[in-house]
């Protein structure tokens, strides 16, 4: 099992958006989110005092082969269609590294 922190912007304009859309996940997007072998996932939502709002996702990863699930995952017609709703409430990183939307953070504590 690998644990994965990462984080990205959200549009203050797009937060009821998001939240409702998150309020209501559709059964098929977390059926294959289990599938693709990601567990423990959730998002959490931080408004600095600046009214800049991010994002934190959390997820645990059981499987074997991360690329190839996360490849199934990006080409399933259902997972599309929901990222096309939750893409533009969402602002990606200005220094995420080349080919992520959801920018990578490193772990430096772990406590069982």
């Amino acid at each position: 099992m690998k644990r994965y922190g990462s984080v990205i912007g959200l549009r203050a304009d797009k937060l009821e958006e998001y939240k409702q859309l998150h309020a209501a996940v559709w059964p098929d997007v977390l059926q294959m989110i289990k599938a693709c072998h990601f567990t423990n996932y959730s998002i959490y939502l931080r408004k600095l005092p600046d009214g800049k709002h991010y994002l934190f996702s959390y997820f645990e990863y059981t499987g074997n082969d991360f690329a190839a699930d996360s490849a199934q995952m990006a080409a399933d017609p259902t997972t599309q269609r929901w990222w096309d709703l939750c893409g533009p409430c969402q602002e990606p990183l200005p220094d995420r590294a080349e080919g992520e939307w959801w920018a990578d953070m490193e772990e430096v504590f772990h406590c069982d």
